[in-house]
């Protein structure tokens, strides 16, 4: 670009900001605009939470609105929007102590691990950990396509895809919330330490110190080689891979979809606590939880979430053709195997994915595959 279109470009951002800090509320949507996305991705990953992260970017807005009349330009207005957006995120986290919302509870919570109360449900294997997030909902991909991107080279992009990975978000919500801020605004962002630390409100050696505990700790929590070991999206393997998992989990093959996972697979359901290691967990949770001994069986919907491949769940029944919604399942991927199991008990999650609570008229050869508009197309071939 030519110096005269930047310059012209610079003068015209000047006015836009000058305008909002007169009370011109179209200028300042339209200044603050690029960046309402990224914010909200930066308040999902500290939250973890997609419904959290809506409320704290619009706590955001407001108090930019509130303040951009006093912002003085010391900082770049991404920067300030970005300090706002994370001190709204730890005041909720230093709030009262978070509840599940009530979709999460009853039929779309424990119920549906059981027939029943939850005094029925069925023995679960001993889990490998029972501290496990309570507050995780994984973030549908086609939100991430509306960030810009930035990305300088594929080193950059596979970086950018980790830092929203489930793994990593789940990480994320075992560090205190300081160290939590901290690492996301360091390592995911690319904010310099003295940015951080302006953001922050907090001393340089505050920033450092916070950051060296926090990475230390994510490396404890997060699995050798992430997302580097999974096929590219939309790739070859990757479709070869999900059409086995489908049509196993379809047809209820527990033999085939053990096979499938790795040695130390990791099975998760959230809201519950407890986190499950390894084939032979797999295989009770299969048999006796999801397919009940083969008396239940699903049909898959794929979705993208997280950067990942995920799935909406129907239960079928063979006395109605119309398989209703149970929950969302996102897979981690690692070469030919999947490496995680992540299913999430929460109907109301659905929505935003664009997937229906039912599928009427359902026939396994078709309407696996939702639009962003929520309609059902069959799968190719079909």
């Amino acid at each position: 670009m030519e110096k005269t279109d930047l310059a012209e470009g610079s003068r015209a951002d000047a006015e836009l900001l000058a305008r909002a800090q007169a009370g011109d509320g179209d200028a300042f949507r339209e200044v603050t605009e690029p960046f309402r996305r990224e914010i909200h991705v930066h308040c999902y990953r500290i939250l973890g939470s997609v419904q959290d992260a809506e409320d704290a970017l619009q706590e955001t807005m407001v108090a930019a609105w509130r303040g951009i009349a006093r912002f003085e330009g010391r900082s770049s207005l991404r920067a300030w929007l970005y300090r706002i957006a994370t001190n709204q995120c730890l005041n909720s986290l230093r709030g009262a102590v978070r509840r599940a919302p009530q979709s999460r509870q009853g039929s779309d919570g424990l119920g549906q691990l059981g027939a029943g109360a939850p005094d029925q449900l069925p023995p679960l294997p001993e889990p490998a950990t029972d501290d496990e997030p309570l507050w995780l909902q994984p973030y549908p991909d086609v939100l991430l396509d509306e960030l810009p991107d930035t990305s300088p080279g594929p080193a950059a992009r596979y970086e950018a895809r980790e830092s929203i990975s489930l793994a990593f978000i789940t990480a994320l919500q075992h560090l205190p919330p300081r160290q939590r801020a901290t690492l996301v605004l360091r390592d995911a962002l690319g904010f310099r330490a003295a940015e951080t630390a302006d953001i922050l409100g907090c001393s340089l050696d505050a920033v450092n110190g916070s950051l060296k505990r926090a990475r230390a700790s994510l490396a404890q929590r997060l699995p050798a080689g992430g997302l580097s070991q999974a096929p590219l999206p939309g790739s070859g393997a990757e479709r070869e891979l999900l059409a086995r998992f489908t049509d196993a989990f379809e047809h209820g093959d527990v033999a085939a979809l053990v096979a499938m996972l790795t040695d130390d697979t990791w099975l998760t359901m959230p809201p519950l606590p407890f986190g499950y290691r390894g084939r032979d967990a797999a295989a009770h949770l299969l048999s006796v939880v999801s397919f009940r001994g083969g008396s239940r069986r699903f049909r898959l919907v794929a979705a993208r979430a997280n950067g990942q491949p995920a799935f909406g769940c129907y239960i079928t029944d063979a006395q109605a053709p119309i398989a209703h919604a149970h929950g969302l399942m996102l897979l981690t991927l690692a070469g030919d195997r999947i490496a995680g199991v992540t299913r999430f008990l929460d109907n109301s999650l659905l929505a935003g994915f664009g997937l229906p609570r039912t599928l009427p008229d359902y026939h396994p050869r078709h309407a696996r595959y939702a639009t962003p508009d929520g309609h059902i197309t069959g799968s190719p071939g079909s």
